[in-house]
């Protein structure tokens, strides 16, 4: 039981909970128990030349496709039933939204960071996470898979998919464009700042466990944004998934509210890298030299 008592001791004194704010917390990196990934650089013309880069923009094509053909096809199994009590409903398709982020996250994490989402890519440029480049490569190939696993959805059934709105994101009867420009906002800034917490440094770190679950919650916090969001927006939080089921849909009303796919879950990213880079971690945005 001593023993016990004495690792409790160690362990609270190693890892204090009395953290450096602000300023201070800048210069406070030569005690620290893991070391914070250096920003990186805006352009870097080497990854242009590595397989690596276009493999992981590879792994985001696929990812992206598997995840608009799986909720596609999930959604439209919905809205064929005449009774809502026959299908999964809204509470099945939100999971398979959250599922199948949960499953890409953890298959792709390791190759390209398993991002399957504009805005998430967005947001962790603004933190300097991934390039300029990267970044543009990485939302090219995530619209080009969404596009196509909307695609081979429709081509499995015309007839359905067009009848029943193509899974498109509009805003609902009776919700003003304002109302589901916020919806997307506040479910984006969910989230990508649970994308940030999940792959924070220090966190995995100090917990071994926080990699290997981190698609977990990710996948969690998309399920969770859907059953908010579905009777508001259908739920966008991606506009990839926006754009790939707009593109093939190709009604005028689902290109009208289209700009809110874009617009909504940009700015929430943004104010998801902003609030846990300089509110709750405090890093410094320093370039590589």
């Amino acid at each position: 039981m001593e023993g016990k008592e004495e690792d409790v001791r160690l362990g609270a004194n190693k890892f204090s909970e009395r953290q450096p704010i602000g300023t201070a917390a800048q210069g406070a990196g030569d005690d620290k128990d893991y070391k914070e990934p250096p920003p990186a650089p805006l352009f870097e013309p080497g990854e242009l030349k590595s397989w690596s880069f276009y493999r992981a923009g590879i792994a985001e094509f696929v990812a992206t496709f598997l995840f608009l053909y799986i909720t596609i096809l999930t959604v439209m199994g919905v809205s064929k039933s005449t009774s809502k009590c026959a299908t999964v409903g809204i509470q099945g398709i939100a999971w398979s939204f959250g599922g199948m982020i949960f499953a890409l996250v953890y298959c792709t994490a390791g190759i390209s960071g398993g991002h399957i989402n504009p805005a998430v890519t967005f947001g962790l440029f603004l933190a300097r996470k991934l390039s300029l480049t990267r970044a543009i490569f990485y939302i090219i190939m995530q619209c080009l898979g969404a596009i196509c696993g909307a695609g081979v959805v429709k081509g499995f059934q015309q007839g359905l998919y067009m009848g029943n709105g193509g899974g498109a994101n509009v805003v609902a009867p009776g919700y003003t464009k304002g109302d589901g420009l916020g919806a997307e906002i506040v479910g984006t800034f969910v989230l990508v700042y649970t994308v940030f917490s999940a792959t924070d440094a220090k966190r995995n770190a100090r917990d071994s466990h926080v990699p290997i679950l981190a698609p977990l919650p990710i996948g969690f916090a998309v399920f969770l944004v859907h059953l908010a969001t579905i009777p508001i927006t259908g739920t966008g939080i991606n506009p990839a998934r926006s754009l790939g089921a707009a593109i093939i849909y190709n009604r005028d009303h689902a290109w009208s509210d289209h700009w809110i796919f874009w617009v909504g879950p940009f700015i929430g990213a943004a104010l998801a890298a902003i609030y846990h880079q300089v509110i709750i971690r405090a890093i410094p945005f320093k370039s590589r030299s």
